[in-house]
C-alpha cells in the first residue's frame, strides 16, 4: 500500500485582549492555553527529522504574544519570546497565512478583506522573519470563491476549505474529490484548493488513539490509485485534549508520540509532510468548485454561515459593519483625493480603520449574542474617530 501523505493543522487564535482579561479572572484557563501553545514546538523538537505541522496563527495572537508588558506579566508561565523563536523553525513549521483580526471574510466587506490579509502579512513577516506564506487558512475555514483573486494577488499557492463544502467540476471519484489537491477558478485567477476531512478532524478535535486513526485513514484511502493527502485540520488550544497538561490524555502526550514511532517503521502507513512539498512532488488533479461556507463547530454545520447569523443582534451587527466600512473607506478616499495634510487627520483615519477592522472579529459575533456588544464598542469608537477626522479637513 501507497504511504498515505497526512497534513496536520492547528489553528491558534485568541481575541485581543483575551489572554489578558483571562489572566486577570480565570488564571490556569490562560495558563493553559499557554501551556498548549508552548507545547507545540517543544514537542516537535525531537521529531525534526520527521514531524510536520501547519500553523495558523492570527494577528491578534502574535499581537499579544509580541507585547513586552504582556511578555512580562506571563514570563513564569511560558517565555513568550522563545515561543516567537520557535515558531521560525521552519524544518517542523509551516505558517499559515490568515486574516489579522480573524474574521469571517465572506461576511465582511470586500473592501476590509485586502486590509486584513495586508496587515497579518506584516506583524507575521516581523515576528517570524519570512517573507513568504505559501498555504492561506480562511479564519473559520469561511471560504467563497470570490475570494481567489485576492489570494492570488497576496501571493498564495494553495488555501484550505472544508470537505463538505467542495464540488466536482473535473469527474472524480469520492478519494479522489477529498485526498487530492485540486485547481479552483473564479474571474480568471486560479488557486490550489486542499480538503480537509471533516470527519477525522471532528476525531483529532475530540481525541482519538493513534491505531484508530491509522486504521480509519487506511480504510478511507484503500482505493486510491494515487499517493493521497489526509488532511487534518481543528483548533490547536482550546478543547481539554489539546489544553490538557498530563502526559496521558492529550494529542501531544498520547497520540503524537504514537503516531512518530509507526512514521518511522519501514513499513508506515501514515507518514506526515508538509503540504508544499506534496504538491511539488504531486502536483495537483482536477478542477472543483467550493460552495461558500465554514467548518463545522459545535452543532452548527457551516453552510450558509449559520453560526455568525442566527439571530437578528448578529445579522445587526454585520449590517452596522459594512455601514461603517463605507463611510471609513469614503473619507479614506477623500482625505486621499484631496492631498490632506493634516496628520491628525491620518492618525483619526487609522485609528477608525483599526477598530473597524477589530470589530470584525469572527469571535465577537459567534457566542450568539454574548459577545456583540465589543462589536459595537470598537464600531463606536471607529465613528467617533471618523467624526474626529471630519473635524480636521
Amino acid at each position: 500500500m501507497t504511504p498515505v501523505h497526512h497534513a496536520l493543522v492547528l489553528n491558534l487564535h485568541q481575541p485581543a485582549g483575551n489572554l489578558d482579561h483571562l489572566l486577570a479572572h480565570e488564571p490556569w484557563e490562560a495558563e493553559q492555553i499557554l501551556y498548549a501553545m508552548d507545547r507545540i514546538p517543544r514537542t516537535l523538537w525531537r521529531d525534526e527529522d520527521i514531524g510536520r505541522v501547519h500553523l495558523s496563527l492570527s494577528g491578534t495572537l502574535l499581537e499579544t504574544l509580541s507585547d513586552p508588558c504582556f511578555q512580562a506579566r506571563v514570563y513564569g508561565v511560558v517565555d513568550c519570546g522563545a515561543l516567537l523563536w520557535h515558531l521560525q523553525n521552519d524544518r517542523i513549521i509551516r505558517v499559515l497565512g490568515t486574516g489579522y483580526y480573524h474574521p469571517v471574510l465572506p461576511l465582511i466587506p470586500a473592501a476590509d478583506r485586502e486590509e486584513q490579509l495586508a496587515r497579518w502579512r506584516g506583524i507575521a513577516r516581523h515576528l517570524l522573519w519570512r517573507d513568504r506564506f505559501a498555504g492561506f487558512w480562511p479564519p473559520e475555514m469561511g471560504f467563497s470563491m470570490e475570494l481567489i483573486p485576492l489570494l492570488r494577488r497576496f501571493g498564495y499557492r494553495y488555501v484550505l476549505v472544508d470537505s463538505a463544502h467542495v464540488e466536482a467540476v473535473t469527474p472524480m471519484s469520492w478519494p479522489e474529490l477529498r485526498y487530492r489537491p485540486h485547481v479552483a477558478r473564479y474571474d480568471g485567477q486560479e488557486i490550489v484548493v486542499v480538503v480537509r476531512d471533516r470527519e477525522l478532524s471532528d476525531a483529532q478535535e475530540s481525541g482519538m488513539e493513534f491505531e484508530w486513526f491509522r486504521r480509519e485513514v487506511e480504510e478511507r484511502t484503500r482505493w486510491c490509485d494515487f499517493p493521497p493527502l489526509v488532511t487534518t485540520a481543528t483548533d490547536g488550544d482550546n478543547g481539554g485534549w489539546f489544553r490538557n497538561t498530563s502526559l496521558g490524555g492529550s494529542f501531544w502526550g498520547e497520540f503524537w508520540p504514537a503516531y512518530m514511532a509507526q512514521a518511522r517503521a519501514d513499513d508506515a502507513t501514515v507518514r506526515p509532510t508538509f503540504i508544499e512539498d506534496y504538491l511539488d512532488r504531486h502536483g495537483v488533479w482536477g478542477e472543483v468548485t467550493v460552495r461558500t461556507g465554514a467548518w463545522n463547530t459545535g452543532w452548527h454545520s457551516g453552510h450558509e454561515f449559520t453560526q455568525w447569523t442566527g439571530s437578528q443582534a448578529q445579522r445587526d451587527a454585520l449590517a452596522r459593519i459594512a455601514d461603517t466600512s463605507r463611510e471609513v473607506h469614503a473619507l479614506r478616499w477623500q482625505a486621499g483625493e484631496q492631498h490632506v495634510g493634516n496628520a491628525a487627520v491620518w492618525d483619526a483615519l487609522e485609528d477608525a480603520t483599526w477598530h473597524l477592522l477589530r470589530a470584525e472579529t469572527s469571535c465577537n459575533i459567534y457566542w450568539g449574542e454574548t459577545w456583540v456588544p465589543r462589536c459595537d464598542a470598537d464600531l463606536d469608537r471607529s465613528r467617533e474617530a471618523l467624526q474626529r477626522a471630519r473635524e480636521g479637513f
